[in-house]
């Protein structure tokens, strides 16, 4: 599961986890809100119970801004600390950070060479391709990153100023896997079981990592779909978890988003997924779940979609 912020916390990597998902990572965080905002960065560097792997992933572009988050870091548990090369919304990239920096080869080294011999995890990187064309902008990023002393990539196989619309480009990342003695992870249009499979045939990666398919679809990675009622009870204990770690007021304005994931693309109108918008209580989410079975064609037990591709988990 890719780090997302804004998504992947504690409440949220158990219900990917409770469908087949063993490797996960914190929300990305920056570096400048380790350093600046501590008590901010609490929470989404929490780790939950049973949790035998977990990583995080760092963003940031200032060399001493880096170096001081890695320093805050160290004082937590991790299993792998991960670079961001390839996060491309405009509020990062306008920090010359995440993808933006990771056009810029020589910079992102220089960033990332800050990383061995501070940090006490093991070390990776994310980043994208750097052409749709040519694979040796990518090869050049992704040697020197091993080089360096990364132990694994994973590598978005879409170019930046596409964020994530667009074909994935299968052969470059196919190139790189071909270029580097380290695994790479292939990332990027993984929005059902059947992708991450398609992933792995065309491009020889070593494994696949979900970001935005697995938003209320925690099921991909066990390649079922929910029924309904299956649905409505992995939200529920989901969004019971967040409100158990945030209170309930905080947690419901968070969890306006979480159940439009989940009803999304399911088979429910769009009358009633706008009720998520307007969710402040549990009680209100009760109300909601309680009538999903009417509001769905095929009623309480009807399969859902998103996902249900059968196969191996991811």
């Amino acid at each position: 599961m890719a780090p997302l912020a804004g998504y992947t916390d504690a409440p949220y990597r158990r219900s990917m986890r409770r469908h087949g998902c063993r490797y996960a990572f914190t929300e990305m965080v920056d570096a400048a809100a380790l350093v600046y905002a501590r008590e901010r960065t609490k929470l989404m560097l929490l780790r939950g119970e049973g949790e035998d792997f977990l990583g995080v992933q760092l963003l940031g572009g200032d060399p001493e801004l880096l170096k001081g988050g890695i320093d805050v870091l160290n004082e937590y548990d991790f299993e792998v600390l991960d670079f961001n090369l390839g996060c491309p919304v405009p509020k990062v990239t306008k920090k010359f950070a995440g993808a933006e920096l990771g056009r810029h080869v020589d910079e992102a080294l220089a960033c990332f060479s800050l990383f061995p011999g501070r940090s006490k995890f093991p070390l990776t990187a994310k980043i994208r391709i750097l052409s749709e064309d040519d694979p040796a902008p990518t090869i050049a990023l992704a040697r020197g990153l091993e080089e360096l002393g990364a132990q694994a990539i994973t590598i978005h196989g879409r170019i930046k100023k596409v964020i994530y619309s667009g074909p994935v480009f299968y052969d470059m990342i196919a190139e790189v896997v071909k270029s580097v003695r380290i695994p790479v992870i292939g990332n990027g249009g993984i929005m059902v079981h059947s992708d991450a499979e398609q992933m792995l045939k065309k491009t020889g990666c070593h494994a696949v990592m979900a970001a935005r398919g697995a938003m209320g679809n925690p099921w991909i990675f066990d390649g079922t779909a929910p029924t309904v009622a299956e649905l409505c009870e992995e939200m529920k204990i989901h969004i019971r978890e967040m409100i158990a770690l945030y209170g309930e007021d905080s947690a419901m304005h968070m969890a306006r988003k979480m159940v439009h994931d989940y009803f999304r693309g399911r088979g429910f109108s769009g009358v009633f997924r706008s009720a998520a918008s307007h969710l402040s209580t549990e009680q209100d989410l009760l109300e909601m779940l309680s009538r999903a079975p009417e509001a769905h064609p095929g009623g309480l037990e009807a399969l859902c979609g998103r996902g249900g591709n059968g196969g191996q988990s991811l």
